[in-house]
């Protein structure tokens, strides 16, 4: 996102007290104390999506390490960068710094002793239940926290409008308060009135309701997956696709249709965690009507999240470290979340005025981070995911996908998936 974008999501004040904040990130927590000034080097950053690391904010760096060079390099899904990340990882082709997603961090911590370890003086940096999550049985925090993802609610108020709803962010909030069950009711409301879809995939809402089970897919205390016997996720996968029939766009996330769909009115809802509110303004620049509502359906629930990683034997650890703690910083996570709405996980950057005074031009002036902070105090559920987890949501989302283009029925797409987990172990 370029800097005129930047503008939009933080005020002009806002901007200027992000530098208050330089002194809380100031630690090093590079091991083997740093690069040799008079070094050049070229450090390699590998993420996915949008982390909110723009050229300018990459080149703040670089101008103040004259000497360091960053190439970023960016996967177009966090699939494509699982697969990479995982059959380079020990050997050789990584990146200095590799960004890994919350989603497939229980894998990732399999290999830990491969990742050179988070100094000790960053370990406060972070919200405790994200440094617990990548610290490994010997006690070594191997991922540098990025971002959270609490979830509002985006619509479109012109959508809204047509089906005779209210449009209101406060009016929505009320409208939608309540479990799935109204949020679905509501999204026939909108359905019979326009004949238009009220949210964009099974796919995507299903995500959403699975990050409210406490043990969706594995016991935490015996490792076993219990994900088929689990009656909460059959009862969502249920009660997702009966509303499904009338009201979902069909349209699977990050397709080239569902892009296409985020601007031209394909669905009138989407389920909002922070970074999804960078990819909604960078696929729908000249669409005016969308919001974001301070409410989730059945409470709170946070979607995603992501860390840095330094592969060990990178040949810049200590230099890749040193920029792993910078890029993760309060001042730097609060750039990234004015950038692309990847809301932070570090301490200092979640109680800055920076944060909580922002705004976001483009949805209709919404005060995103004080929503944002709200969703992230109604999320009351961290759910387990343990080593198998992606592999199993990962198969769910195929399943979701059959039924959704007609390729399977509900039953035929379950009793397959049912199939694809009892072989996983």
């Amino acid at each position: 996102m370029n800097t005129r974008a930047q503008r939009r999501i933080l005020t002009t004040a806002a901007v200027a007290s992000i530098s208050a904040l330089a002194l809380a990130g100031c630690a090093s927590g590079a091991e083997g104390g740093g690069t040799d000034p008079d070094a050049e080097v070229t450090l390699t950053v590998a993420t996915f999506n949008d982390f909110g690391y723009t050229d300018e904010l990459l080149q703040e760096y670089m101008d103040e390490h004259p000497n360091v060079k960053i190439v970023h390099n960016r996967a177009a899904t966090s699939n494509d960068a699982r697969e990479n990340y995982f059959q380079k990882l020990g050997k050789t082709g990584l990146a200095d710094i590799e960004a890994i997603e919350v989603d497939w961090l229980p894998e990732v911590m399999k290999y830990s002793d491969l990742l050179a370890p988070v100094g000790d003086d960053l370990k406060d940096r972070w919200l405790d239940w994200k440094t617990e999550a990548a610290t490994d049985a010997e006690g070594n925090l191997i991922g540098y926290g990025t971002d959270i993802g609490p979830e509002g609610v985006c619509y479109r108020t012109d959508l809204f409008a047509a089906a005779g709803l209210p449009t209101d962010r406060e009016e929505v909030a009320a409208l939608l308060e309540g479990d799935w069950a109204n949020y679905f009711e509501v999204g026939q409301k909108y359905t019979d009135a326009t004949g238009k879809a009220f949210f964009d995939s099974a796919g995507g809402t299903y995500q959403g309701m699975v990050n409210q089970i406490e043990a969706a897919y594995e016991d935490p205390k015996s490792g076993d997956i219990v994900a088929t016997k689990n009656g909460e996720v059959k009862d969502i996968y249920d009660q997702l696709l009966a509303a499904s029939k009338t009201q979902s766009a069909h349209l699977g996330q990050w397709s080239d249709d569902w892009f296409a769909g985020v601007s031209n009115g394909a669905f009138a809802t989407m389920l909002c965690p922070g970074w999804m509110l960078g990819v909604i303004e960078g696929n729908a620049k000249d669409v005016t009507t969308w919001d974001i509502a301070d409410v989730f359906p059945n409470g709170g629930g946070n979607w995603g999240g992501s860390y840095l990683t330094v592969p060990s034997n990178g040949k810049n650890v200590a230099a890749a470290q040193e920029l792993a703690d910078w890029l993760t910083a309060p001042e730097q996570q609060v750039k990234a979340f004015a950038n692309a709405g990847t809301f932070p996980s570090q301490n200092d950057a979640l109680s800055d005025s920076t944060l909580l005074d922002s705004t976001n031009e483009y949805f209709g002036g919404a005060p995103v981070g004080q929503i944002l902070s709200e969703r992230a105090k109604a999320v009351t559920v961290a759910p387990f995911k343990g080593e198998f987890y992606f592999q199993i949501n990962d198969a769910m989302q195929k399943a979701l996908t059959r039924v959704e283009d007609g390729t399977q029925d509900a039953t035929t797409s379950w009793d397959q998936w049912v199939s694809e987990v009892e072989a996983i172990k």
